[in-house]
């Protein structure tokens, strides 16, 4: 249950926020502000023999990263904090059972995390929680000196993005979001596919969230995302769920690493669709026929970089659409295209038809890394086919060998802020808003990504 102090943080997180889109050009800060520490662009951390680990949120999704971190070899799970009392108790056995262990645990309030966040015995946090909890958290956990693992996005506004690239500055620690389409099979194919030169040179790319949650979001819950999610939808009108069709576009075009966002322009269709499933649905819940939903059907942002590519990146999660993340790119020689995966190439009848069967494709290129842990991933099982796994797994192997992590506080930063500048963008009817340099210029010289076993 969400108790009246959580409440409050979320209705000044949207109040605040819902102010900077209205009119605060917070972007124009970005050449004025100093890096506190020096880049952490590929940042490397002392090696640990055994990666220590705490979880602040282990309801549906962070039970499941932690099920799937208890899989992988060297790792220890220290401590666990979730205010629902069940939630917690069933992930605190999950690790009796996989370890013999018991989790210390932390719960009661809403605060209860900053105990976890004390301890001299973790070296890195999973922060899985709703979505106004993950700067406070991520930065008490990075002011600790510990590295700080944030679900999906990492922050909601320019100047909390802003935050938390300077804590990790300052810090020297890192701060990853755990964005687990960048570790899709198909999504690291197309990276060895671009990094080879397949496409050519690349013009363009197109990513979604295209995912119809309505049934589930607008459910009287008393636990889980329909407790707090709805409550977003009704006061921000944004791109609000953008990196999961954005972050493996980000790595073909080497933003932050060559490339980087410059400036976008949002618009969206009305809410009308959304406002009649919810009618529909919940007709005998009178309270929420009240909320309002301002959220756009589907709301279209187009993205220009400053080397001159576009990008086109939708969300709708309302509308009866199947599910896709879309994941094309386009160059002068083919293009790609996901769901379902295919490709087109220059070389191959112009470029004219489709090439539907990828397994010679699949041979070449496919990802070293899924070819390295296939065997455990089917396994496991669940973990959005493998995808959770494998990043999992790689966070891991990272932190325990001493090399960057894939993604970093820019990364995080660059991809989650198209929350607020779609807005302000939308309520300006689509006018141009600049993207921040969170680099300040760093991006100009940074090596491409390079993610291998």
């Amino acid at each position: 249950m969400i108790d009246k102090n959580r409440r409050k943080l979320l209705g000044a997180v949207l109040a605040t926020s819902g102010a900077m889109a209205l009119g605060r050009h917070v972007q124009a800060r970005a050449a004025t502000r100093a890096k506190p520490g020096g880049s952490v662009m590929n940042l490397v951390r002392p090696k640990l023999e055994t990666a220590r680990f705490g979880f602040i949120g282990v309801g549906m999704r962070g039970h499941e990263l932690l099920r799937l971190l208890l899989a992988c070899e060297g790792v220890e799970v220290k401590a666990l904090c979730d205010i629902h009392g069940p939630a917690l108790d069933k992930s605190a056995q999950l690790v009796f059972e996989k370890t013999g262990v018991k989790p210390q645990t932390y719960t009661g309030h809403d605060e209860a995390y900053k105990r976890l966040v004390e301890r001299d015995d973790i070296d890195a946090i999973v922060i899985a929680t709703p979505w106004e909890w993950h700067v406070p958290m991520a930065l008490d956990t990075m002011a600790s000196g510990k590295d700080a693992l944030v679900e999906v996005p990492a922050a909601l506004t320019v100047e909390d993005c802003w935050k938390l690239v300077e804590a990790s500055e300052r810090q020297r620690v890192n701060c990853m979001m755990l964005e687990n389409c960048c570790y899709g099979r198909s999504e690291l194919m197309v990276l060895n596919m671009v990094r080879a030169g397949l496409f050519g040179e690349l013009a363009h790319a197109e990513g979604a969230y295209i995912h119809n949650l309505w049934d589930l979001l607008s459910t009287t819950l008393e636990v889980g995302e329909g407790t707090w999610r709805p409550q977003w939808y009704a006061q921000r009108r944004a791109n609000s769920y953008p990196t999961h069709g954005l972050g493996p576009i980000a790595q073909y075009f080497d933003i932050n690493r060559g490339d980087r966002f410059d400036f976008l322009v949002s618009i969206g269709t009305f809410p009308q669709r959304r406002k009649q499933y919810s009618k529909a649905q919940l007709s005998v819940d009178a309270a929420k026929q009240q909320v309002r939903q301002v959220i756009k059907d589907t709301n279209s942002s187009l993205i220009q970089t400053a080397l001159g590519r576009t990008i086109l990146l939708q969300h709708d999660i309302g509308t009866p659409r199947p599910y896709s993340r879309i994941n094309l790119v386009q160059g002068d020689k083919g293009i790609f295209c996901g769901y379902p995966d295919r490709l087109a190439l220059e070389t191959e009848g112009g470029g004219h038809e489709w090439i539907a069967d990828l397994k010679p494709y699949l041979d070449q290129y496919d990802s070293a890394l899924w070819k390295h842990l296939e065997a455990t991933t089917v396994e496991l099982g669940g973990g959005h086919g493998g995808m959770d796994f494998v990043m999992m797994w790689r966070v891991v192997h990272c932190l325990r060998n001493g090399v960057p992590l894939d993604q970093n506080v820019y990364d995080a930063a660059a991809w989650s802020v198209i929350f607020d500048i779609s807005e302000q963008s939308l309520r300006g009817r689509g006018r141009p808003r600049d993207f921040p340099d969170f680099t300040r210029g760093a991006w100009k010289s940074n090596a491409p990504l390079q993610i291998s076993v």
